[in-house]
């Protein structure tokens, strides 16, 4: 591969995760709506988001096996990566149950940082201080953007906490598997892993009569379309998520998560009338702010035209 080439890459693994982070939200306010408008459980929205899952990518994996187009390898990763993504999710939909929408999303967005030093221990790539220096800041725009929510939520305030620790085991994850498999296949794995989770956890709760982790099934058409929306919903954000980790280092693409809290916000106003104060915007910017300087620090990175820089210092230069 090329330093050009190498490069490009990044790039477009950059644009495919900005489009990742403006799917996501809609996956949230769908849930939200669900456990606060029609009454269904966030354990029960979360087993349906991963049986769609399960299903829509199973038909498309099983035909691209059938025509030889791709390879059909079960791997235990996969099924761990769906273990931790379901558990990450369904403790998710519980904060945004009683959190607004925004505030849960900052909240969760320690969750690069995190990632960000797994990458350099466990993955062993190069994190240089100026990345390191864009995600401070931008999770520094986090903490503006959230208001002190522990007196209000009390424990719940600590779920997107739980969450952020979760999904970054499961993006490392994402990146070791992202470079030998198929992203379908490891999608329709995960989509398996998180359903077993899922279902595990509404047995137990239902036998303990618990309210958001016992089964509660729709009871309108509409809460039924809805929660096949939010599976088709996760299907694509977390498609193209395993695609760009699959194509750039997960220390670069972390930053550009900050984008999620952009469009969540929209949609918190549009939807639940919950709209940011003006301190909460200027945190909005920093997070902004802050991948944008990453874009811009890997764009210069692909003017260099150094001799002595091989491909791997390109895809993990500071």
């Amino acid at each position: 591969m090329s330093k050009s080439h190498a490069n490009n890459q990044i790039a477009r693994a950059m644009m495919i995760m900005v489009a990742a982070m403006l799917f996501a939200p809609v996956m949230d306010a769908i849930a939200k709506s669900l456990a606060t408008q029609s009454n269904v459980s966030p354990a029960t929205v979360t087993f349906g988001r991963f049986v769609v899952q399960t299903l829509f990518l199973g038909l498309f994996v099983a035909l691209a096996w059938y025509k030889g187009a791709m390879r059909y390898v079960f791997s235990w990763m996969n099924i761990l990566r769906g273990m931790l993504m379901g558990l990450a999710a369904m403790l998710f939909f519980t904060a945004i149950k009683y959190m607004p929408l925004a505030d849960a999303i900052a909240v969760f967005f320690v969750e690069p940082l995190i990632v960000m030093l797994m990458s350099s221990i466990f993955l062993g790539e190069k994190v240089g201080w100026r990345r390191v220096t864009a995600a401070i800041i931008g999770f520094g725009g986090a903490i503006v953007v959230i208001r002190p929510s522990y007196e209000l939520f009390g424990a719940i305030s600590l779920l997107p906490l739980c969450t952020a620790f979760l999904f970054s085991i499961y993006l490392i994850l994402t990146r070791i598997a992202g470079s030998k498999q198929e992203p379908l296949v490891m999608q329709f794995y995960a989509g398996i892993g998180g359903s077993m989770i899922c279902g595990a956890i509404l047995i137990v709760g239902t036998s303990l009569g618990s309210v958001d982790f016992g089964l509660s099934l729709p009871t309108t058409n509409q809460a039924w379309a809805l929660l096949l929306g939010i599976g088709m919903f996760a299907v694509a954000s977390h498609l193209l998520i395993v695609i760009a980790f699959s194509m750039a280092p997960a220390s670069v693409l972390a930053p550009f998560q900050y984008v999620e809290i952009v469009s969540a916000t929209i949609l918190g106003y549009l939807i639940f009338n919950e709209f940011p104060e003006n301190i909460q915007w200027l945190g909005i910017s920093i997070i902004v702010g802050s991948g944008i300087y990453i874009f811009l620090r890997e764009q210069k990175l692909e003017r260099l035209n150094a001799p002595e820089v091989n491909n791997a210092e390109i895809l993990t230069a500071p």
